[in-house]
């Protein structure tokens, strides 16, 4: 099997609550997505997607995916999308880092490799654990007392994991997270989620003062060695996001004992190759994980699915059902929401099938 053409769709993804905010007074309303359909000389299709969130969060940004993939595409064309490590190495050797940019070619590939075989994506990464798996839900950055709203109507639907959006001014993270925390129940987990916006001095006094509550830390610093620094100043669980991108950081995480759960977004990691890689090293590490992306709709939100209901139980932490957070559906048979649950598909490959007729006339065809 070869690959025989490429093409590229640009998709506008916007928002349920309007927009999305975080750290620093970053804000989105409308995400730009990709969607990548890979096709072969045997008739086989496959689909992936990226979504950077914005420009400003990680060193991606939307139309660097799709002026990426027509730079590192051409390359690709005429080789076996089945054979996925050596296809990895090939887009390594044409263009070098820009992970986010192979991310949806490489998921693209999983699907058709589960199409070929006639096995769900998750069957390939090692087979699904169980119904389903956890979800959490982010909770954008607002008033403290919005916020607790908003983790009381999310947890009636029956999410148990939040991921609150802090980071900002110091006093008003510590009432958000008291106030938030107050509407807990037992077996929920809370996570404040800094997205790199504290200082080192900030980070120490909000840790000090929420030191009573059962609270997980994630990322408060944008340097490692700060963030390194406030853990050992707490005795709260500590989250690494931003920070870790490949398996040497992992490691070197791991030896500091930096974190207690780790994020591992498919397009920080160049796709799911690298991210199952990554994945089963915290297994063989004793680190439980958040399997997320940067965002995305239906397409995501299947890779996701796949990656997380095939990890053990005990190191899946958490993951996300992004498609949830969008109006705009882009594909049949996506794995949706229950009762703050997921569970992922049993059809051959991603099992999703694109609306063509929401994806429109692609903006990039190669081959």
């Amino acid at each position: 099997m070869k690959i025989s053409k490429i093409k590229v769709w640009q998709v506008d993804l916007p928002l349920h609550e309007g927009d999305y905010k975080w750290s620093g007074g970053k804000s989105v309303t409308t995400f730009d997505s990709t969607v990548v359909g890979i096709e072969t000389d045997q008739g086989v299709s496959g689909f992936g997607e990226v979504c950077p969130l914005g420009p400003v969060y990680l060193p991606s940004y939307a139309k660097g995916v799709r002026i990426g993939i027509e730079e590192l595409g051409p390359s690709l064309i005429g080789e076996n999308p089945l054979q996925l490590e050596k296809l990895n190495r090939r887009m390594d050797q044409v263009m070098k880092g820009h992970p986010y940019v192979k991310s949806a070619l490489d998921m693209a590939c999983w699907d058709l490799l589960g199409k070929a075989t006639g096995l769900p994506v998750s069957a390939l990464l090692g087979g699904a654990y169980g119904e389903d798996f956890v979800l959490y839900r982010a909770i954008s950055q607002e008033r403290p007392e919005e916020m607790a709203q908003k983790v009381a109507d999310y947890r009636a639907e029956g999410y148990r994991r939040f991921q609150l959006k802090v980071g900002g001014d110091p006093d008003t993270d510590i009432e958000r997270i008291r106030q938030v925390s107050s509407q807990l129940q037992p077996g929920d987990k809370l996570v404040a989620d800094a997205n790199t916006g504290w200082l080192r001095h900030e980070a120490m006094r909000v840790v000090h003062a929420i030191q009573d509550l059962d609270v997980y830390v994630e990322q408060p610093c944008l340097r490692y060695e700060d963030c390194l620094s406030v853990r050992k100043h707490t005795d709260l669980p500590f989250v690494l996001d931003e920070v870790v991108d490949g398996i040497p950081e992992i490691l070197r995480a791991s030896h500091d004992l930096a974190m207690d759960v780790v994020n591992v977004k498919i397009s920080k990691f160049g796709g799911l190759t690298r991210a199952k890689q990554a994945r089963d090293l915290c297994v063989s590490l004793g680190i439980a994980m958040t399997l997320e992306d940067t965002w995305g709709g239906d397409i995501v939100t299947a890779a996701i699915s796949h990656l997380a209901h095939s990890t053990p139980p005990e190191f899946l932490f958490t993951a996300t059902d992004f498609n949830s957070y969008v109006t705009q559906p882009l594909a049949e048979g996506a794995p949706q929401r229950v009762k703050g649950r997921m569970a992922s598909s049993e059809n051959p490959g991603l099992g999703i099938d694109p609306m063509m007729d929401v994806l429109g006339t692609p903006e990039l065809v190669l081959g």
